[in-house]
């Protein structure tokens, strides 16, 4: 397995100082995609056998607590999926109160529909493709405006509530400025 990159102290793709961990590998090919690099399965760096336990350790490195941000590539697809979910699992094993932001191409409902245990993992999910044609820089953590900011525990919350919530029309199911 490969994967993108890793920045330890990433303050732009996430809240407050992140790990930002990219997978390796993405079958969309968005037109105008900001990590292109990221497409190949060939491209990137061999996944030490030991990532899962650097990048936790990377999470308090230096006393600091810092939460984990899940990108691509596609982070969600087959190729990719066991690599997310066995990180996730054991961060979120390790520690609970990290904040875990995940982007997808990928729909909210096709995610539940095709991953539904790593849904458990996550706490904020970008999903959608990227569209050139809605490209808006201005919007925080996302590149196009069909893309959504999904709180995955309040969407959680609300269905085990009984209230039907899973439709996800709108742009974003959360407010970016309570985060």
């Amino acid at each position: 397995m490969r994967y993108a990159g890793v920045i330890k102290n990433d303050v732009v793709n996430g809240q407050g100082v992140c790990v930002s961990f990219w997978t390796q590998y993405c079958p969309n090919h968005c037109e105008g995609c900001h990590n292109p690099q990221t497409w190949s399965k060939d491209g990137g760096y061999e996944l030490p056998d030991d990532y899962i336990d650097k990048i936790i350790g990377y999470l308090r490195e230096n006393g600091v607590h810092r939460n984990l941000s899940i990108l691509g590539g596609e982070p969600l697809c087959e190729y990719n999926y066991k690599i997310v979910y066995d990180l996730l699992k054991a961060v979120k094993e390790k520690y609970p109160d990290t904040k875990v932001f995940v982007w997808t191409g990928s729909t909210f409902n096709d995610v539940i529909s095709s991953f539904p245990k790593i849904i458990k993992y996550i706490d904020i999910l970008v999903d959608g493709q990227f569209e050139l044609n809605k490209r808006d820089i201005t919007l925080p953590l996302r590149g196009s405006s069909n893309q959504r900011i999904i709180d995955v525990k309040g969407v959680v919350k609300q269905v085990r509530r009984g209230i039907e919530y899973l439709s996800c029309s709108g742009h974003a199911l959360i407010n970016y400025t309570e985060y």
